[in-house]
């Protein structure tokens, strides 16, 4: 048997999963104390402060988790010698930079991209390509970018791309590089041969014999839903934990103190990794450090560091990988990295 694979498990026996459903119901009741009750319930503070934050990050990440469990359900139904084909060679900077293209074209949120990225590790991507893939993509979706352009302009916006990017390919490299180094377990499983065959007739064959009756894609929906579930399990506590910090921390303290300082480049680095918010929560008070607190290295590291510490991140690289060496190198290898970029972005 798969050492790597978790026991086989009868219905009977299975465990209800505590997080999942108490993060879930909490969320519910929250949003909607919010849609049925509004801003003026008689309500604590604070309790009103968490119901509106979720009510505005379900509202704004709604679509691109419904676009994550679709396309984890595509990745499910699509052979492993095109998804290895599309992503090149594991292993191999081609192989690194098509999958930090691969991140950055995708229009999904950071959670969302979570989805598809382990997918694409369970269907063979080396680890390289899946870090490349996860670091390089979770704010530099199409939809992010061009809000992110018109909250800070092209210039900054466009350096932050190619920056983000550069980290990306950066990081993949050095994983693959570790894992022929035996320093960090390789991908059980990755594919046997090592040159991919062309897509296009693998593509092309794929959609012709395609099933697109309601009843197949409705059966696509449902498998996404399901394989996405444990990437919904820390995301929903993740809402929750963040809610709680926006209802603690009062927020012009937290604009006020990251200037463009080594303290304050250190200081943005503790919120992003308190403050657990999707990436469409973190491109607007990104934006907001570059422009009220002028320090565009702040806001480079906000926007990155939420990535390379995000909780759920890590936990959800360990449940896919079975390593937790693997899952803590994401910050070990990025930081470093993020940080320098930060303090000369705050020098020019």
């Amino acid at each position: 048997m798969n050492h790597c694979s978790p026991p086989q498990v009868t219905p009977s026996k299975q465990r209800p999963d505590y997080l999942l459903w108490t993060s879930a119901s909490l969320v519910l009741l929250l949003y909607l104390g919010q849609l049925l009750l509004g801003p003026q319930a008689s309500l604590p503070g604070w309790l009103l402060i968490m119901a509106s934050g979720i009510y505005e990050l379900i509202n704004n990440m709604w679509w691109g988790l419904v676009m994550a469990v679709i396309t984890v359900g595509l990745l499910d139904r699509i052979p492993r010698d095109l998804v290895i084909s599309a992503l090149g060679q594991g292993g191999s900077l081609k192989g690194v930079v098509r999958a930090t293209c691969a991140g950055v074209l995708l229009d999904l949120c950071s959670h969302g991209i979570l989805m598809v990225g382990t997918k694409l590790y369970e269907r063979g991507a080396s680890l390289g390509q899946m870090m490349a893939f996860l670091i390089a993509s979770p704010w530099n979706s199409l939809s992010l970018t061009l809000i992110l352009i018109s909250l800070i302009g092209w210039g900054w916006t466009l350096s932050f791309v190619v920056l983000s990017m550069a980290i990306g390919v950066m990081s993949g490299i050095i994983f693959d590089a570790l894992v022929r180094r035996k320093v960090l377990p390789g991908n059980p499983h990755k594919a046997t041969h090592q040159s991919p065959a062309p897509i296009a007739p693998q593509l092309a064959s794929l959609i012709k014999q395609a099933d697109y009756s309601p009843k197949a894609l409705g059966k696509l929906l449902w498998d996404g839903l399901k394989q996405s579930r444990m990437v919904f399990r820390w995301l929903l506590f993740g809402l929750l934990l963040a809610t709680a910090i926006r209802a603690t921390v009062p927020m012009d303290t937290y604009q006020t103190l990251f200037g463009p300082t080594a303290i304050g480049l250190l200081l943005t680095l503790v919120a992003a990794t308190l403050i657990e918010v999707c990436s469409e929560g973190s491109t607007p008070i990104a934006a907001d450090i570059l422009t009220r607190a002028a320090a565009p290295g702040n806001s480079f590291t906000f926007l990155m560091a939420g990535v390379a510490t995000d909780y759920t991140e890590v936990m959800v690289i360990k449940d896919t990988s079975h390593s937790w060496k693997i899952a803590l190198f994401l910050p070990l290898l990025t930081l470093p990295q993020v940080l320098v970029l930060g303090y000369w972005l705050n020098q020019i």
